[in-house]
């Protein structure tokens, strides 16, 4: 069977982030600065449009809030004003161009109403059409530990096994009740997972009679790193979810609906080898300050 490239990426950043009120009065969450290894101050969205692109992805649909239009156009599709451009120095004028071209490759996506990351992915259904594709979290990025992006090994891996891939960390228990986890059999241990069932946010009484993994620690758990690449599939489940109001905590999500996926098509999971920083936490966004860049560079 052909396996389908994956050239398109959706990146949701249409929720309001009240976890980081009030400075979300003011700036969206996506657009929180951070400093590269370079030195230069971006925008969380154009870290995470580079790692896109990092994996070959020539597509990016960001999903925001319609009234959000033209900041995000602001960034992506808009050359800096003449009275700014002549301030800028040459190395700035240069990377405003590089912004620019990078921008022809950004599609602005809206959802109207704001009722979850489910509903979010499936505003991009029509966009993405009948492939699969790379779906990101609006408010993390990623630093790889080897000479591949975190987000081209989890391309790689889809073109090898063909099916959706969602990518892996481990936790410890304590916490797997603010991640979605996965159970599953070793196909390579520590790397590769044949994946059985996905939880949003389970307890842990539940993950341990659910989805320990063999060869783990019993306070150990496999949770979803945040990057995935799916297939279109993934439309048809969330589609069922909004159209019978199958909600969690008030909101359609995606964990629920890439368990029934893998139930349908099989899905591999894969121990992503880097680290990813959360940005969407005031505490966590402090640590992603002084983590991001490390102390190796």
């Amino acid at each position: 069977m052909q396996i389908k490239k994956v050239r398109k990426a959706v990146i949701p950043v249409a929720g309001f982030g009240t976890r980081l009120f009030p400075a979300t009065k003011v700036v969206k969450k996506a657009l929180f600065p951070i400093v590269d290894r370079d030195g230069r101050a971006k925008p969380v969205i154009l870290a995470i449009a580079e790692e896109a692109i990092s994996a070959g992805i020539t597509e990016i649909g960001i999903v925001v809030q319609p009234d959000d239009l033209a900041v995000f156009a602001e960034l992506f599709k808009n050359p800096p004003t003449p009275e700014l451009w002549q301030k800028l120095s040459p190395q700035n004028q240069e990377y405003s161009q590089y912004l620019q071209d990078l921008g022809k490759k950004v599609v602005l996506l809206t959802q109207p109403e704001q009722e979850g990351y489910g509903h979010a992915v499936y505003c991009a259904k029509d966009w993405v059409g009948d492939e699969p594709f790379l779906l990101m979290l609006g408010d993390h990025v990623y630093k790889s530990d080897i000479d591949k992006s975190c987000a081209r090994q989890m391309v790689e891996i889809y073109e090898q096994v063909n099916q959706s891939v969602v990518s892996l960390t481990t936790m410890p228990a304590a916490i797997i009740n603010k991640a979605g986890c996965v159970g599953g059999i070793w196909k390579e241990f520590n790397s590769l997972l044949r994946v059985t069932q996905l939880a949003e946010k389970p307890s842990v009484d539940y993950a341990r009679q659910h989805l320990q993994v063999e060869g783990m620690s019993e306070d150990e758990f496999l949770c979803i790193f945040g990057l995935y690449v799916i297939t279109p599939k993934i439309f048809d489940f969330l589609e069922e979810s909004i159209n019978n109001n199958l909600r969690y905590r008030g909101e359609f999500q995606v964990t629920t609906c890439l368990d029934k996926l893998c139930q349908a098509e099989g899905m591999t999971g894969y121990v992503v080898q880097g680290k990813c920083f959360d940005t969407g936490l005031p505490d966590t966004y402090r640590q992603t300050i002084i983590d991001f860049i490390g102390n190796e560079y």
